[in-house]
């Protein structure tokens, strides 16, 4: 792990550490038949945001990070770096922290109906104090225009259902599509978590929905597997020994999955709604799935290819809606059906790179590769 990036880049590097230094800051270790685990199960010293499911509790705490610009020893102690235990001291810029929650719930609570409208982002914006004066270059500059929105502009005149299927037959078409079946493939992972440096890694995907990736990382194996239904986290940079995913999370997962075997795109959600925007120098069209219980997920697919190049959803947490976005590049065709051989993930707390080398379709996978992994011993540090 590298530290001492320039202030734009560092503070995400740091803020992964949340994930993978904070989990020594426990009280118990969970096993592995154990549920979903929750903020004040798992961690020394949560006293706000107690109960808050692990893998949300990321989430938030990615939030901090973007939204002040720094990473996550701007409010943890600077020992965190080199002691895991040190994540639990309450330093003064907690306390604040904590005090900041409290104001903002009571903000939110009392005008909004305690829907999450006001966050750590509405003023902060990646500065440390928040502003208080009107800014020229903001009034008067370009505006910046950001296709990463969950309220957009409809555009009529186009529907989801001709968008999507000029996406399904430009990756192949139907009938291809039905023969693809499953596929392993191999290549490498790179990361904040990796010092961004290229691993191993392997996939394994079955139809219509399962998934899973055994990234290998120098302190051994880490397990992303979803089932179809359940998903999970395990290995070393896992916070804890078996991390369940819920809610936003795994709903991420069966949108990885889902691109792999894209074939019920129409179906997964239950309405769509259709916006024009760009990326760069690219036009694209967005098409946005809502489904109950969840916040919207915005599809990005290129007008000229018609191709999928990105995917943005939100998860709700308790400080504010926080995005995960997923960059599909680099296609090339797998028996008959174009595929991404290049994405990338970037979250609040994170940012990974895979790209693969080989991808070998319609395989046998065993049915043991979406089953719930192993614990995966962890190193002493």
């Amino acid at each position: 792990m590298r530290f001492g990036f320039s202030r734009p880049v560092f503070w995400a590097a740091g803020a992964v550490l949340v994930c993978l230094l904070g989990v020594v800051s426990v009280r118990a270790q969970g096993g592995p038949g154990d549920g979903p685990q929750t903020t004040d199960t798992l961690f020394k010293n949560i006293l706000v945001l107690k109960g808050m499911r692990i893998d949300t509790f990321f989430d938030a705490m990615g939030m901090f990070a973007a939204s002040m610009g720094d990473d996550c020893t701007y409010c943890h102690s600077k020992k965190a770096v080199l002691d895991r235990n040190a994540f639990a001291d309450a330093t003064p810029r907690i306390q604040r922290a904590r005090q900041m929650i409290v104001m903002m719930q009571a903000l939110n609570k009392q005008y909004f109906g305690g829907a999450p409208k006001v966050t750590c982002f509405t003023c902060h914006r990646g500065a440390y104090t928040p502003a208080n004066s009107p800014r020229f270059s903001l009034q008067y500059g370009s505006p910046d225009d950001d296709p990463n929105v969950m309220d957009f502009i409809p555009d009529t005149r186009t529907s989801a259902d001709q968008i999507l299927d000029k996406y399904l037959q430009a990756i192949g078409g139907p009938g291809a599509l039905a023969k693809l079946t499953s596929f392993t493939a191999k290549g490498t992972y790179s990361g904040f978590d990796t010092g961004d440096k290229e691993i191993p890694v392997e996939i394994f995907a079955k139809a219509p929905n399962q998934r899973s990736w055994i990234i290998h990382l120098l302190d051994g194996p880490s397990y992303r597997v979803y089932d179809g239904t359940n998903g999970w986290w395990a290995g070393p940079d896992a916070p804890a020994p078996i991390e369940v995913l819920t809610s936003g999370n795994l709903d991420r997962a069966r949108l990885e999955a889902l691109v792999a075997f894209p074939s019920t795109i129409k179906q997964s959600f239950t309405s769509w709604k259709v916006g024009r925007t760009a990326i760069g120098d690219m036009d694209v069209t967005i098409v946005q799935g809502t489904k109950e219980g969840l916040l919207p997920v915005n599809f990005y697919f290129d007008n000229a290819t018609g191709l999928l190049v990105r995917i943005v959803r939100w998860n709700e947490t308790p400080v504010g809606p926080v995005p995960t976005q997923l960059e599909y590049t680099d296609y090339r065709d797998v028996a008959g059906v174009k595929m991404p051989f290049s994405w990338v993930m970037t979250q609040t707390y994170m940012q990974a790179t895979i790209k693969l080398t080989a991808l070998q379709p319609n395989v046998a996978v065993d049915a043991a590769r979406f089953a719930r992994p192993p614990v995966v011993p962890r190193q002493a540090k």
